[in-house]
C-alpha cells in the first residue's frame, strides 16, 4: 500500500465514519447526502489501489491499520444501510395499511362508469 493509497483509503474510512453515524441515527437525509463524496473517495482509492506498491517498516504498519479500519467501517455501513432499507421498507408499509382500500369503479345504469361521491384526498408530510 502506497502512501497515497493509504491517504485515500483514510479519506475514504472517515466519510464512512460519518455516513455510519447518519445511518445508526436514522438520518437518511444526511447519508444520502454523502452519496457524491462517497464515490468520489472509493473512485480515488480504486485509483491509488491500482497504482499501489509497497511499504515496509512504520508505514506497512499504518497501512495495515488503515486497511482494518476500512475493512470494519465497510462491514458496519453495510449492516446499516440493510438497516435503512428495512425500517423506510417497514413505514411505508405502515402507510400503506393506513390508508382506507380504494374503491373499484361504480358503473351507473346505462353500463358507464361514473363518480359517485367525491375522490378521498390525501397528503403526507415528512421533516428531515
Amino acid at each position: 500500500m502506497t502512501s497515497g493509497m493509504v491517504a485515500a483509503a483514510v479519506q475514504l474510512a472517515d466519510l464512512l465514519a460519518r455516513e455510519n453515524a447518519a445511518l445508526e441515527a436514522i438520518d437518511l437525509p444526511l447519508a444520502a447526502s454523502m452519496v457524491p463524496e462517497k464515490q468520489r473517495a472509493a473512485s480515488a482509492f480504486a485509483v491509488a489501489a491500482a497504482a499501489a506498491g509497497t511499504l515496509e517498516g512504520i508505514h506497512r504498519a499504518a497501512a495495515e491499520d488503515t486497511a482494518r479500519r476500512l475493512q470494519a467501517l465497510a462491514a458496519e455501513n453495510k449492516r446499516l444501510l440493510e438497516r435503512a432499507i428495512a425500517v423506510q421498507g417497514r413505514l411505508i408499509g405502515t402507510i400503506a395499511t393506513a390508508l382506507p382500500p380504494r374503491a373499484g369503479p361504480r358503473y351507473g345504469a346505462r353500463g358507464a362508469a361514473g363518480q359517485h361521491g367525491r375522490p378521498v384526498a390525501y397528503a403526507l408530510a415528512a421533516r428531515a
